[in-house]
C-alpha cells in the first residue's frame, strides 16, 4: 500500500453521528483510500431493502479499495442485495457486512495497513 493513499480514520459513531478524521461530520459515509464524502443514498436509490447497490460501491472501487467494509445499521435494518457481493467477488475484492460498531472497529484496523473503503450507516 506504500503508493496508495491512507483511508480516513473514523473517530466516533453514535446513533445518526459519525465524526471522519479530515472528511467531517454527517451521518452516512462513503469511505475510501484518499478521503470520503457523505453517502447520499438518492443519488443511486438506495433504501433499506434492498440494500446497497452495486452502484453505490463503484466509487469505492474506483479510488482504490481492494478491501471493503459494508455497515448494516445500527439494528442491522440496511441490507446488502446480492448483485453487490457478486459484483465484488467478481472484481476479487474482499468485503465485510457487518453491524455499524463492528464495520466501523475493522475498517479502521484495516484502515492502518490497506487500501479500505467503507460505507457507513449510522442508524437503523
Amino acid at each position: 500500500m506504500n503508493d496508495t493513499p491512507r483511508s480516513p480514520r473514523i473517530s466516533h459513531v453514535s446513533w445518526g453521528r459519525m465524526e471522519v478524521e479530515g472528511v467531517g461530520v454527517g451521518r452516512d459515509f462513503k469511505l475510501y483510500p484518499g478521503g470520503g464524502r457523505e453517502w447520499d443514498w438518492r443519488e443511486t436509490g438506495t433504501q433499506h431493502d434492498p440494500g446497497i447497490q452495486p452502484a453505490d460501491v463503484e466509487e469505492l472501487l474506483e479510488e482504490g479499495a481492494t478491501v471493503v467494509v459494508l455497515s448494516r445499521g445500527m439494528e442491522l435494518a440496511l441490507h446488502t442485495s446480492p448483485e453487490t457481493i457478486k459484483l465484488l467477488e467478481r472484481r476479487g475484492i474482499t468485503v465485510h457486512v457487518k453491524e455499524t460498531q463492528e464495520a466501523v472497529d475493522l475498517y479502521n484496523k484495516l484502515a492502518e495497513t490497506q487500501a479500505v473503503g467503507g460505507l457507513f450507516h449510522s442508524t437503523c
